[in-house]
């Protein structure tokens, strides 16, 4: 499993509830820029259309920008998932406060596939408990490095 794209800003603002795993509809030369580490899923989001669920707001630039005349970088993407899932995922979503968040591209034999949560927005004082814990677990370290 490689690693194409990461949306580490996720882990910051989101509280991971649960993850699943899509596959994408994409275009030839969507895959090959993707393969080649050109996406980015910094302002993405999933979201329900319908029956189906759509990635929104990826970038994803052209593998040969001169042979692409009128291709769209960010257009939305549709996820490739079972009536099941989508069904569960429909009724978790229901619930206040909770939205779908993708987390990263990657590779899965041959085939590019989305991980994407359930997850619910944290607050500004949450993100700054984080952050306050971050920095205890990193003393913790060096000073239990120090000792050796």
């Amino acid at each position: 499993m490689k690693i194409l794209a990461e949306n580490r800003r996720a882990a910051f603002d989101f509280e991971v509830l649960e993850k699943f795993q899509a596959g994408l509809v994409l275009l030839g030369q969507e895959v090959k820029s993707i393969k080649s580490g050109h996406a980015s899923l910094r302002a993405s989001y999933v979201v329900f259309r319908g029956t189906n669920l759509f990635l929104v707001g990826c970038q994803v630039p052209p593998y040969q920008p001169k042979n692409a005349p009128d291709y769209s970088p960010t257009r939305d993407r549709p996820l490739l998932l079972t009536h099941r899932e989508i069904e569960k995922l429909r009724g978790k979503i229901s619930q206040k406060g909770l939205t779908l968040v993708p987390l990263k591209l990657y590779t899965n034999d041959g085939k590019i596939k989305l991980e994407f949560a359930l997850a619910r927005i944290l607050k500004k004082i949450d993100k700054r408990e984080a952050l306050r814990q971050r920095d205890i677990d990193r003393e913790m370290r060096r000073d239990g490095g120090d000792q050796l």
